[in-house]
């Protein structure tokens, strides 16, 4: 990937791998949007990996620090694992990792949590792919503070949309970092992905304007 910024290696990897699309889609908002993101795609053993090289480097440059990296079921399961894995092959940093339940368990040991066992002393490091409400940090957040006190300090993502939520006025990221003061990174911006098709990262030229009039009008 030459000399390309860990950013515009995430896009042309999102591209490449058909996370990633260019076209209409008409999201679950009723937006008609020029791209779309399906994390759902990722199915290799070398894409996983290669993800969560990607949300190393970003907790690595900015700093991020905790106890545990906790991710919420379904696609934030894959995801806690492969960023833990990435940070101690990579840099060393042996992080516990957790992820809850969808669904009680009622035989057996139990429990809502899988993996390591927070406590109130522990600071939490939230991934997941990309916010649109918050549902599942708000889901999770409320089976975090049912079993103690630990606190998520901060909370990584795939995509920052950069677009008004549901309240009209802020985006999805600064909805979530307002209602809980977690602070929210994402590995790229849609700012970030614009810029790539400007500088030939990525393919798509033909959507350029398309993508520059949906930040224009939605963008936050």
């Amino acid at each position: 990937m030459g000399n390309l910024t860990y950013k515009e290696q995430f896009i042309k990897f999102m591209v490449d791998s058909e996370i990633l699309r260019f076209g209409e889609f008409t999201l679950k908002s009723g937006r008609l949007s020029p791209y779309f993101i399906n994390t759902g795609n990722y199915k290799t053993g070398s894409q996983i990996s290669a993800l969560g090289g990607f949300y190393a480097e970003c907790i690595k440059e900015n700093n991020i620090e905790g106890d545990a990296i906790f991710g919420p079921a379904y696609k934030g399961i894959p995801l806690a694992i492969t960023t833990a894995v990435t940070l101690y092959n990579k840099y060393g940093i042996d992080l516990n990792y957790s992820f809850d339940r969808k669904e009680v368990k009622d035989h057996g040991e139990g429990g809502m949590i899988i993996g390591y066992k927070f406590s109130s002393d522990d600071r939490l490091i939230f991934v997941d792919d990309v916010i649109t409400s918050g549902k599942a940090l708000r889901e999770s957040m409320e089976k975090i503070k049912g079993m103690c006190d630990a606190v998520v300090t901060d909370m990584v993502i795939s995509v920052d949309r950069m677009e008004v939520g549901k309240g009209g006025v802020k985006s999805a990221v600064q909805e979530v970092e307002e209602e809980f003061g977690i602070k929210v990174h994402s590995v790229v911006t849609m700012d970030d992905i614009i810029s790539a098709i400007e500088n030939g990262v990525v393919d798509g030229g033909e959507h350029l304007e398309a993508m520059k009039e949906y930040r224009k009008t939605y963008g936050v």
